[in-house]
């Protein structure tokens, strides 16, 4: 590693070597026409690892997202009418296109914000995953009948929305674009999808692979900042669906209220990790590191907040602390790197603020917690020990590679303090008792609680986020459901009994 985080380039493999000179120009997707648009400006995206330019990115108007708007109005009657067959083998075509796309989409996140370049290639690996799943789950799935009478039957009749409106995040682009843009196109909706403007060209490379298996303006790409957010959630759509801070999702809310649009929310969290008194705190560190430091703590369900009983707490704080000095800090194009940095300054001047102010309330800070020389936005692997519920590193979301550590006296206490938060996405509970493991399941209030390991669980899984985490289920098949609206008929012969 050279200083200031840069990579020696001549160790890289030649795949990765000049990505850092690689500068991407955005095109916008309106209609069905590649570059419209982009009155609005133009946008600059720099590389967290060493601040370079990276990607160019056209700033959609208010009149221009109207525009968009109407025009995916006007595709939605033929894509709804399209058999369900044909839509899913239009799927199976986009995945085959992400696929063949795979190492540009890595290199884009990789360079756009920050994410080590095996792990931005896993999250493409994922996406192609979803979309190929609900390719083949689409068609399993119908409506119901119900027997009133011998000469009546009544059935449930799935159908599309009409146009959704997807703004996805800028932590696993691809993995998270690929779950709703799929959803949303194989029930027949037609979408106009947002990108974060922290990774746009990510957005913009998926956009072109998933277009070109698709009719023309079925799929609509506007690229800008907040601004073009809002203008989009004003407009008449029939679904908002969002995934990213809740700050964002609850103004989308508000917009949705005016509109009456749909809402489907994935919003922030910060999810807890008990560890109770008879586990190996050896091995519950190296779980802890793994939720809180993986992709530099930028992942939804990353751990943010530890809850450890006082008969395993020192040993515990020990080991973190040796796996968070042992992390290898650089860019994410580098193949030794296991921290790149966070996605910018802004968000690692918000971060530092709030380790220094835990620090100025009585916590120690034990590792990292400093901000580092050189060009960048990285920020080492922190943890701070003596921490309070009532601290905002521990109320609020951090997203970033800091683990605060809160020493209980009992799994009781424990569960409290996790359950104690505005945030219901997921928690983690690492406990050798099956009692406690299933009073865990059954108190915690969020979507998703996983007992024994910080990642994971079974493909097709699915979850209800709680609280300021969001609403509706935001993967797994029953996404399928959030973008179908269901449509009662009765049938009924005619007076004389007969047809």
């Amino acid at each position: 590693m050279l200083a200031g985080g840069q990579p020696d380039e001549e160790r890289l493999p030649s795949a990765t070597r000049g990505i850092y000179r690689r500068m991407y120009t955005v095109a916008q997707l309106i209609g069905g026409v590649w570059g419209a648009g982009g009155e609005g400006g133009d946008l600059v995206v720099h590389d967290p690892a060493d601040g370079t330019a990276v990607s160019s990115v056209p700033v959609a108007t208010a009149e221009e997202v109207r525009k968009a708007v109407a025009a995916a109005r006007g595709a939605a009657a033929e894509w709804a009418r399209t058999p369900l067959a044909e839509r899913a083998a239009a799927l199976h075509r986009a995945a085959d296109a992400v696929a063949a796309a795979a190492v540009e989409l890595a290199q884009a996140t990789t360079v756009e914000m920050g994410k080590p370049l095996a792990d931005a290639r896993g999250g493409v690996d994922a996406g192609v995953g979803t979309l190929r799943q609900y390719a083949e789950l689409a068609p399993l799935r119908g409506g119901r009948t119900l027997h009133g009478s011998a000469e009546a039957i009544d059935f449930m009749l799935p159908q599309p929305r009409g146009v959704v409106a997807a703004f996805t995040p800028w932590n696993d682009p691809v993995a998270v674009s690929c779950g709703l843009l799929g959803a949303a196109l194989v029930t027949g909706n037609v979408v106009l999808y947002k990108p974060s403007e922290r990774t746009p060209a990510t957005g913009w490379l998926l956009a072109k692979a998933v277009d070109a298996a698709l009719p023309p303006g079925v799929l609509s790409l506007l690229t800008g900042g907040p601004e073009v957010g809002a203008a989009l959630a004003a407009q008449p759509v029939d679904v908002l669906a969002h995934v990213g801070s809740t700050a964002t999702g609850r103004a989308i809310a508000a917009a949705a209220a005016r509109t009456g649009a749909k809402v489907l929310l994935e919003n922030g969290g910060s999810d807890p990790l008990v560890i109770d008194a008879d586990v190996d705190p050896l091995w519950a560190a190296e779980q802890a590191a793994i939720g809180a430091f993986a992709n530099a703590g930028q992942i939804c369900v990353a751990v943010e907040r530890i809850y450890v009983h006082r008969d395993v707490a020192e040993d515990f704080v020990d080991a973190l602390i040796e796996r968070a000095r042992a992390l290898r800090t650089g860019p994410g194009v580098d193949p030794a790197t296991e921290l790149g940095p966070l996605v910018d300054r802004q968000h690692r001047d918000h971060v530092h603020g709030q380790v220094t102010a835990a620090v100025a309330q009585g916590a120690q800070l034990r590792i990292g917690g400093t901000l580092p020389d050189g060009p960048g936005a990285f920020y080492p692997a922190t943890v701070v020990t003596d921490c309070r519920q009532d601290m905002p590193l521990i109320r609020e979301e951090t997203f970033a590679p800091v683990a605060p550590v809160v020493v209980v006296d009992s799994f009781s206490e424990a569960l409290r303090c996790a359950a104690d938060s505005p945030y219901g996405l997921a928690a983690t509970v690492l406990t050798a008792s099956m009692s406690h493991a299933q009073r865990a399941c059954r108190d915690l209030p969020v979507g998703t609680v996983k007992i024994n390991a910080v990642f994971g669980g079974a493909p097709g899984g699915a979850a209800h986020p709680r609280r300021g985490s969001g609403q509706g289920f935001g993967y797994g098949p029953e996404l399928l459901d959030e973008f179908t609206a269901t449509k009662v008929v009765h049938l009924q012969a005619p007076g004389g009994g007969h047809w």
